[in-house]
């Protein structure tokens, strides 16, 4: 049985005061028992802080992208060891933000995902086509294109090692989001992929989550969907109310 995950992605926002406030906010909003996993991913600087305060707790920690070198003279970056000593048990790789505003390649995916699976963190791995692409009916050739390259010569013995995020490009901080029905046919696109490359059991134990535009007037026709376990949420994230109303409608729906 696949666990439902509720990713918040911060992205380059929040100072540690607001990060401390959001804390403090969600802590009394999620005391009852929840069935889905939380997972926050705040920039950089203030993952060990929040590590500290988010223990006690059942929301877990992730970072937005990882470096492909354990160490060396790569000024700017970020190993995946440095993340497991800062708290993180997941790390954001391939967000469409990165691709298209960082120029970052599905061969340096790859590198990464490779990385970030030897070091025992979970990638959630991101895949999606733009509107154009979409709209030449090549979605699905480009989220294959870019889910086999980023596999590339990655070993995988458990589908739990692996999240998938699928997200539109075009819906993603548009206020456009797919439906319900679109985003479960990639999703199972997405799976059967994975399943010719690993075998159908892991690929029905690998969690396919949806991003674009997440909220909660939404999340319940997304997760009514059978091959979507979640979503990877930006801007709704970002304040504790909203985000513990989301967790909540997935957690006990």
């Amino acid at each position: 049985m696949r666990i439902p995950l509720i990713a918040g992605n911060w992205k380059m926002n929040k100072t540690l005061g607001e990060a401390r406030n959001f804390a403090r906010e969600l802590h009394p909003l999620l005391q009852e028992q929840i069935t889905a996993q939380m997972l926050v991913c705040p920039p950089y600087t203030m993952l060990y802080e929040m590590h500290g305060m988010l223990a006690g707790t059942s929301i877990q920690l992730g970072a937005q992208d990882v470096f492909w070198e354990d160490n060396g003279a790569y000024t700017g970056e970020i190993s995946a060891a440095m993340l497991i000593d800062a708290g993180c048990s997941y790390v954001i790789i391939g967000h469409s933000e990165r691709r298209q505003v960082m120029g970052e390649t599905d061969s340096v995916v790859n590198k990464k995902l490779i990385t970030a699976c030897s070091a025992k963190l979970i990638p959630i791995l991101c895949i999606g086509e733009t509107l154009e692409e979409r709209k030449a009916g090549q979605a699905e050739k480009v989220v294959s294109q870019q889910l086999n390259l980023a596999l590339q010569d990655l070993v995988l013995e458990q589908g739990e090692q692996l999240v998938i995020a699928y997200e539109p490009i075009w819906a993603i901080g548009t206020g456009i989001n797919a439906s319900g029905q679109d985003a479960q046919q990639m999703s199972s696109f997405i799976r059967q992929t994975i399943g010719h490359k690993y075998g159908q059991n892991l690929a029905c134990s690998v969690r396919v989550l949806y991003g674009g535009s997440v909220k909660k007037e939404n999340i319940a026709e997304f997760m009514q969907q059978e091959d979507i376990d979640g979503a990877l949420i930006g801007g709704a994230s970002l304040n504790a109310v909203p985000f513990a109303d989301i967790v909540r409608l997935v957690g006990n729906g």
